[in-house]
This record gives C-alpha cells, structure tokens and sequence, in this order.
C-alpha cells in the first residue's frame, strides 16, 4: 500500500499545483469569478486530501489493517469525485455534473471516519 499511496499523492499533489496554477493565469479571464471560485475549491480539497493521502502512506507503515487502507481509497475517490466534478463543471457549464460532487464528500468523510476509527483501535 504505501507504494500505491505514495504515488497517488505524488500525482494529486503534482496536478493539484499544475491545475491551481493554471486557473490562476490561464483560466482567469475565460471563467466567471463564481466558476473560478469553484475551481478553486476543487484545487483546495485536492491538496488538502493529498496531504491526508500521503499521510496515511505513511501510516500504513506503521499500522496493519484495513481502515487506514480504507482510508486511503476514500481520500482518493473522494479527490477523483469531489474535485473532478468541479472541474469538469467549471470547465464545461454542465451544471448536472454538480450531482457527484457530494459522492466525493461522502467519500472524504468516510476516510476521515476510518482514520478517527484506526486511531481509536490503537489502544
């Protein structure tokens, strides 16, 4: 797992730079301040959830179990959904793609549920 993790955060952590950058100077003067807000968003929970990502890579290390491998996978679904549908929203006006928006929360609620669990079995 902390393979995996590892470079699932390396590569949120490097398009979550790439995409803020790029709405910051590329995509300012061709979205709405309310899109571009959005985006921003979507880049906002990107990099903290990698950052909760290339912790749990790290946690893994050190505890053996599913929750925070559960953890892990939520994090990185939650990323894919959350954020995804924000720039896909932003980038082509489909308001519908906001449906799966709350999935990507639900997911990162779910990692961080899992995380709180595993620290709780420690005792």
């Amino acid at each position: 797992m902390l393979r995996g993790f590892l470079m699932l955060a390396a590569f949120f952590g490097f398009t979550g730079v790439a995409l803020g950058a790029f709405a910051a100077h590329g995509l300012k003067s061709r979205l709405t301040p309310e899109y571009l807000a959005i985006f921003h968003t979507g880049v906002t929970y990107q990099l903290v959830h990698t950052l909760a990502l290339l912790g749990v890579a790290l946690l893994a290390t050190q505890m053996q179990g599913r929750l925070v491998t559960w953890a892990g996978a939520s994090f990185a679904i939650g990323i894919l959904l959350f954020s995804g549908s924000l720039y896909v929203l932003t980038m082509t006006g489909i308001s519908k793609l906001g449906i799966i928006t709350p999935f990507g929360g639900l997911a990162f609620l779910v990692g961080w549920f899992c995380l709180g669990l595993a620290a709780w079995r420690l005792a």
